[in-house]
């Protein structure tokens, strides 16, 4: 069984990534899923024509990577939901979908009689969800918030990676960095929702927040603070290795790369790695010839590691630990994570088709069922599938015209 999700139908009034996001992963899964567009605007994020300071679409072709992953697989509907006209086209869907999935603040739904009342008033078995940037309770329930403010910058990873003293704040590492992770996150609770309702019989209403998406990321210092009863003293950490292990931490080489090295068992690994740097001896030496030693002497072996490294280039290291079973990793670009040949074997760089019939790839959800790689498809030009899907509701020629003469439909 590849696509687990294969017979459900998702109907999203959603836009940018978040949400989206969700919408796409159950795509790759098998769901149908409708998205609704605005007549006139469409998605916000299609007016995204440069994203931390990259063209976010190809010069040679429509293809536009910043819609493309937050909603390939999926039927655009441009409905505008604001006219009255547009109402039984949105109740007619509402009546055949499953799963109801939206990041609308609390104020527009309630104009566009969205909330969860007005949805289950037309199919009571639909399962509710709402992605929002500080959760559905509380004095900022009605505030608007992106991933680099209620995700990254409140959630504590801003905190966690700016050094004491820093001039500036660390930025996400890739846009919609918290987005994306959100995503997979409802498409989590979807999941669970539809397994729910489909043993006990009673839909759900799903919330994910992309504070509560934050806080779950950095979880590990969170619970340390709660449990020390304030905020956690400055760990500072040593230029090389960590306070009792020199084969943790990132290493430069001689041509300007880094090196990962998480091997936590320093005992265990520390021959190994003198003898794959040629420098057997240093296992002999009496500073770090047990275990004991080489954690009370981490910080001086660490330097030797350093200098190891920066002896020669990066290539050369990537050979080199490759004989070894202790744990490391290079530190990839963007364009090498999309050449990753485990990536790759394991189909989680995927082809798609563009609108134009060229082939492109995009990073698959890195969720897989029976071993088998998820097949993706182009996401919708906008309101690409409004005739196809207003007629499959019944809505004869006439009625369709008369919608899109009016701007209720596009």
């Amino acid at each position: 069984m590849q696509r687990p999700m294969e017979g459900v139908r998702v109907l999203e009034v959603a836009q940018f990534t978040f949400v989206p996001a969700a919408g796409a992963v159950l795509a790759d899964w098998g769901a149908d899923v409708i998205k609704i567009e605005h007549a006139e605007r469409g998605d916000g994020q299609r007016g995204l024509v440069r994203v931390l300071g990259y063209d976010a679409v190809s010069k040679e072709s429509s293809f536009f990577p910043i819609v493309e992953g937050p909603n390939r697989g999926k039927r655009s509907v441009g409905l505008a939901l604001e006219k009255p006209s547009a109402r039984r086209v949105l109740d007619e869907l509402i009546r055949t979908s499953d799963v109801f999935l939206t990041n609308f603040l609390p104020d527009a739904r309630a104009k566009l009689r969205i909330d969860v009342e007005d949805i289950r008033a037309v199919n009571p078995d639909i399962i509710y969800v709402r992605g929002s940037g500080f959760g559905a309770r509380g004095e900022e329930a009605r505030k608007g918030g992106y991933d680099s403010t209620a995700f990254w910058a409140r959630g504590g990873s801003a905190a966690g990676v700016t050094p004491p003293g820093a001039e500036r704040m660390i930025r996400m590492p890739a846009g919609a960095y918290g987005d994306a992770i959100g995503g997979m996150t409802i498409a989590g609770g979807i999941a669970a929702a539809l397994y729910s309702r489909a043993t006990t019989g009673e839909p759900s209403v799903v919330d994910v927040s992309l504070l509560g998406v934050g806080a779950w990321a950095t979880q590990f210092t969170v619970n340390m603070a709660l449990m020390n009863g304030g905020p956690l003293p400055v760990n500072t950490q040593p230029r090389y290795g960590s306070v009792t292990n020199p084969l943790i931490g990132a290493y430069r080489t001689s041509d300007g790369r880094w090196i990962e090295l998480s091997m936590l068992q320093p005992g265990r690994y520390w021959t190994e790695f003198c003898k794959l740097s040629g420098r057997e001896e240093l296992a002999r030496d009496e500073r770090f010839d047990s275990t004991e030693k080489l954690m009370a002497n981490a910080a001086a072996a660490a330097e030797i590691v350093a200098g190891l490294i920066a002896s020669r280039p990066y290539e050369e290291w990537v050979e080199i630990l490759s004989r070894g079973e202790g744990q490391w990793s290079a530190v990839q670009s963007a364009w090498e994570v999309g050449q990753d040949p485990s990536l790759r074997a394991n189909g989680l760089i995927a082809p798609v088709v563009d609108a134009d019939g060229i082939d492109r790839e995009l990073v698959a959800n890195p969720v897989q069922f029976d071993e088998t790689p998820a097949v993706l498809t182009r996401a919708p030009q906008f309101a690409e599938h409004t005739d196809d899907v207003l007629r499959s509701l019944g809505i004869g020629e006439e009625e369709l015209i008369a919608l899109k003469i009016e701007g209720a439909a596009t």
